[in-house]
C-alpha cells in the first residue's frame, strides 16, 4: 500500500499507478514562510484589519476566509490608477533567521515521507490587484489602462519572486500551493486572450524558479470556473489544480488534459457545506465525484483552499466517506489508509 505522499504522486505523474483515490489535502502539509508570518492579517469575526500591503480586510462568521474591504470607496489602496505606484508599496522580502529558523521548525515537524511539504502563497497576482484596486476597478483598468496593469503585476511577480528565493533557499520545500482564483463559479473573470496577456509570462516565470529550485509538484488553487484557462494553467507549469467547480465539467477535463494536470476538487461547498449538513449528502458527493472522474489525475476534494470547510464537520465526513469508497474499490480498511497519512484533526 502506497503512503499518502505517493499515491499522490503516481495521482499526477503520466503513466502513474495510484492504488487508491487521494484522499483532499492528506498528501499536502502547508507552512508558512516569514512573509505570511509578518503579515497582519483578520481573525475569524475581525473585521477592517489593515495588512501588510495597506489595504482592509474583514473574515464575518459562516463564511470561507477574509475578504477585502473596499466600501466605503475611500478605503480602496489605489485612489489614482495612472499613479498606482505612490499607492502600492511591497512588503519586505528580507527576514531575520530567528523568523526563518521558525518556519524551518515548521517544515521540520511534516513526516516528509507521508506528506508533501508545501509552501503556501496567497493572494496570487491577479487578487492582489483587485484587492489593492477593488474588483470593479481592477477590471475596468484591465481594459482600458493597460500600461499601468501590466506595470502593477511586473511589480507583483518580481515581489513574489524574491518571497521565492528565500523559501527555496532557507526552507527547501518540495510542493507548493498557490493561491489565485481566476473566475466566478460560471466563467473566467476576463477572456482567455486577456489572461493570457497578462499572466501567463509572469507565472511561466514564477513557477519555473520553483520547479528549478527543488519543488517537484505547482498545486495552485482557484475555486472557481476555469476550464477555458485550462491550456495557460499547463503552459504555466501548473500540475494540480485545485478547487475546479462541479460548473467545470470535470469528468471532461480530466479525459481531455488528464495526462498534463490534475484536477482536485469537484466538491463543491455550496453541495455539502451548509448549516443543515449531513454524513449521508457528504457520502453521496464524494461518491459522485469519484465515479465520475476514476482515480488517475483526479482527486476528491472540497473546493475550499485549505483543509476544512465553513461548517465544523464536513471535511471529515467527506475524508471518511472517501475511506470508505477506497475499501470498497481497493480493498484498504479506514484504518490502513489512515496509517498512511499525518492525522488530520477533526475539521
Amino acid at each position: 500500500m502506497l503512503t499518502a505522499k505517493e499515491n499522490f504522486r503516481q495521482t499526477i505523474l503520466p503513466g502513474g499507478h495510484p492504488d487508491r483515490f487521494v484522499n483532499q489535502y492528506e498528501a499536502i502539509k502547508t507552512v508558512f514562510h516569514p512573509a505570511a508570518m509578518t503579515n497582519t492579517r483578520p481573525k475569524l469575526g475581525e473585521m477592517n484589519v489593515k495588512n501588510n500591503w495597506g489595504y482592509y480586510m474583514s473574515w464575518p462568521e459562516n463564511t470561507p476566509g477574509a475578504f477585502p474591504v473596499h466600501n466605503p470607496p475611500s478605503m480602496i489602496t489605489v485612489q489614482d490608477i495612472e499613479n498606482w505606484r505612490d499607492y502600492v508599496k511591497a512588503p519586505p522580502t528580507k527576514f531575520p533567521q530567528e523568523l526563518w529558523d521558525v518556519a524551518k521548525g515548521m517544515v521540520s515537524k511534516i513526516d516528509g515521507n507521508l506528506a508533501y511539504k508545501a509552501a503556501f502563497i496567497a493572494p496570487g497576482i491577479f487578487e492582489q490587484t483587485h484587492n489593492l484596486c477593488s474588483m470593479d476597478e481592477a477590471l475596468l483598468y484591465y481594459m482600458i489602462n493597460e500600461d499601468e496593469m501590466h506595470d502593477m503585476v511586473r511589480y507583483l511577480a518580481d515581489w513574489e519572486l524574491e518571497v521565492a528565493e528565500g523559501i527555496c533557499s532557507n526552507l527547501h520545500v518540495d510542493a507548493l500551493f498557490h493561491h489565485d482564483d481566476w473566475g466566478s463559479a460560471t466563467n473566467s473573470f476576463m477572456r482567455p486572450e486577456m489572461f493570457e496577456d497578462y499572466f501567463l509570462e509572469p507565472y511561466k516565470e514564477i513557477y519555473k524558479y520553483y520547479h528549478d529550485h527543488g519543488v517537484e509538484f505547482i498545486i495552485h488553487h482557484s475555486d472557481s470556473y476555469a476550464a477555458n484557462l485550462v491550456p495557460y494553467m499547463i503552459e504555466m507549469g501548473i500540475d494540480v489544480w485545485q478547487g475546479c467547480m462541479e460548473s467545470n465539467n470535470v469528468p471532461e477535463l480530466v479525459k481531455k488534459y488528464g495526462d498534463q494536470i490534475t484536477f482536485m476538487g469537484d466538491i463543491d461547498n455550496k453541495s455539502v457545506d451548509f448549516p443543515d449538513w449531513t454524513d449521508e449528502n457528504c457520502a453521496k458527493e464524494a461518491r459522485r465525484a469519484m465515479e465520475n472522474n476514476g482515480n488517475e489525475h483526479f482527486i476528491p476534494c472540497l473546493i475550499s483552499g485549505s483543509v476544512g470547510g465553513v461548517y465544523p464537520g464536513v471535511y471529515t465526513s467527506l475524508t471518511k466517506a472517501i475511506n470508505q469508497y477506497n475499501y470498497e474499490k481497493f480493498g484498504f480498511t479506514p484504518e490502513e489508509q489512515e496509517a498512511m497519512r499525518i492525522p488530520v484533526p477533526n475539521v
